[in-house]
């Protein structure tokens, strides 16, 4: 297993791990996570830094094709195609993400989402 496999597994374990925690903006403890926070903790915890908010994370790692992601691989979304990223998710694999969202928490969610699909503009592997 490639070291970026490892520690994307690792990342998702812990995300996993905090199924149920509350959304709390500016997050970044298992006491609330917004979405960034939840990942940048979760990549942390697997040993690798990430930049604090989702903008920042979009700006990093090569872009993927919804039909090339890989479990681990960090998907962006926007309100719209022309505007900054302001959410981001750990996609899990077989059309599931796993994420922070302000309305349930840290919870997974369906890639087809009918809120959530417009609104994604890229996934990263990092």
């Amino acid at each position: 297993m490639s070291e970026a496999a490892t520690y994307h597994t690792k990342a998702i374990s812990v995300a996993k791990s905090n199924l149920g925690v509350k959304y709390r903006w500016g997050g970044i403890t298992p006491s609330g996570f917004d979405c960034s926070g939840l990942i940048k903790y979760s990549f942390g915890k697997a040993g690798k830094t990430l930049p604090r908010t989702a903008a920042e994370m979009y700006k990093k790692g090569t872009r993927v094709s919804i039909s090339s992601a890989r479990p681990g691989d960090l998907m962006f979304f926007a309100p719209n195609r022309a505007s900054r990223v302001t959410h981001a998710s750990i996609y899990l694999g077989s059309g599931k993400m796993i994420h922070s969202a302000s309305s349930k928490g840290v919870s997974i969610t369906s890639t087809s989402n009918v809120y959530w699909k417009p609104k994604l503009v890229g996934i990263k592997r990092i």
